[in-house]
């Protein structure tokens, strides 16, 4: 199942990893010492819209019957207090030092789908237990 809190109604603004990475090297390279700057793409969505961008991605690179992905999405009890939106005004950074995210986001996503699917040993490890223990040894006696 691919669960969803409440109606997905909950808006978030979302960014391409590549590009958020790219924007802390830029205010690390950039930005005056103490400044403060919020990375964000000016890029919101329902988190049901997002999960149906991305079954719809998934059922395309996998060669699946469009819509088979967004079969998969349960609704669950949304917590209590969540959020309804998160908003980030990343207007600073890109004026003052020239930063916008380089790809549109729905691209991003794509390449993050690949690199998922090329990168399955990593997810395996993941999934089946094996991070865990590894993040219990490094972390759990700190």
């Amino acid at each position: 199942p691919v669960p969803v809190y409440g109606k997905g109604e909950n808006i978030r603004d979302w960014l391409w990893v590549e590009d958020h990475a790219r924007a802390i090297d830029v205010i690390f390279h950039q930005a005056k010492t103490g400044e403060t700057y919020n990375i964000g793409g000016h890029n919101e969505w329902k988190n049901i819209d997002l999960i149906m961008l991305l079954c719809g991605i998934m059922d395309e690179k996998l060669g699946r019957e469009a819509g088979s992905s967004a079969k998969l999405i349960t609704y669950v009890t949304d917590r209590a207090g969540h959020d309804l939106r998160y908003a980030i005004d990343s207007t600073k950074l890109q004026e003052k030092l020239d930063w916008v995210p380089s790809l549109q986001f729905e691209e991003g996503l794509a390449k993050t789908v690949d690199w998922y699917l090329n990168n399955e040993e990593w997810l395996t490890n993941v999934t089946s237990g094996n991070y865990q223990s590894y993040y219990l040894d490094q972390y759990a006696d700190r």
